[in-house]
């Protein structure tokens, strides 16, 4: 029951977020433009529906012209490695790998957490082609720029 609360909240929360004001621009301190069409998705969860979730609204604001970074840890890294099973979901008939494929070939950044690798059995070759090992410098650096919206599933 928490989890599915968790996960309302969660989508609640981001559909808010993306209908406040929508994808444009915004000015950055400095004086320059920003774009707020920077979104950071970040997906730790091991619940496969909260994954799906988090892919299905990635490629959506892809689709509208965002360009997306996706940082996944804990149990959702999984989604990173290759030869990982994962749930159908209806009515698309795809897994949540499937929905994170294709966000990348959208041109979405794809990483898994620094400290994914050191402390389970996988190495960089068992990443899906295309998938990174964040640092967390450049990380950091990322959320602080001014019109990054930032989203956590």
């Amino acid at each position: 029951m928490t989890s599915n609360n968790t996960f309302r909240t969660a989508l609640f929360l981001t559909v808010l977020g993306l209908g406040m004001g929508g994808l444009g621009s915004v000015q950055a301190q400095d004086g320059g433009s920003a774009s707020a069409e920077d979104v950071f998705v970040v997906v730790s969860s091991g619940e496969a529906q909260t994954q799906m979730m988090a892919m299905v609204l990635g490629n959506q604001v892809a689709a509208k012209g965002a360009s997306v970074r996706v940082l996944l840890c804990d149990a959702a890294a999984r989604l990173a490695v290759q030869g990982e099973s994962f749930p159908t979901f209806e009515p698309a008939g795809r897994t949540p790998q499937n929905l994170l494929q294709g966000l990348m070939q959208k041109g979405a950044t794809v990483e898994v957490c620094a400290i994914f690798l050191p402390n389970t059995e996988y190495e960089s070759s068992d990443l899906l082609d295309g998938v990174g090992v964040a640092k967390p410098g450049p990380i950091a650096d990322h959320m602080l720029k001014p019109g990054v919206r930032y989203f956590t599933f």
